[in-house]
């Protein structure tokens, strides 16, 4: 087993802080969980080094940031619902075309300073804390 592995392993076994994310609302939905999280970005970069997938990055900040002012669950369309909207994180090429079936939709974009219409720069979801 790589060591990293290992380090994940011990992690999730004992880290109290994980962030799980399922389309139930909560963690009622343990045996369903879609995706997990780590409460913060520098672990994942600790475990994951130069291989660190920064879109996970992007969607665990913003998980963080939502979840202390709103339940966040993962949308069947997209990244995330929370109170019936969809939003969808990526870098600032990300597109619309996962809001497609959105009734609102907005897309969050890393690498942007101003945001307009549905697209929000992710630096401001920080702002939230």
């Amino acid at each position: 087993m790589h060591l990293n592995s290992a380090i994940f392993l011990i992690i999730l076994h004992y880290y109290s802080a994980i962030c799980l994310c399922d389309d139930t609302g909560g963690i009622r939905g343990v045996g369903k969980v879609d995706k997990v999280y780590l409460d913060n970005t520098n672990m994942a970069y600790l475990l994951g080094g130069d291989a660190t997938d920064v879109g996970n990055i992007r969607e665990t900040f913003f998980y963080n940031q939502m979840r202390v002012v709103s339940d966040v669950i993962s949308s069947r369309i997209s990244d995330f619902e929370i109170d019936g909207k969809t939003f969808e994180v990526g870098g600032k090429n990300k597109g619309k075309k996962q809001l497609s079936d959105a009734k609102e939709g907005y897309v969050v974009k890393d690498d942007i300073e101003f945001g307009s219409a549905n697209i929000i720069p992710l630096w401001a979801f920080g702002l939230l804390y």
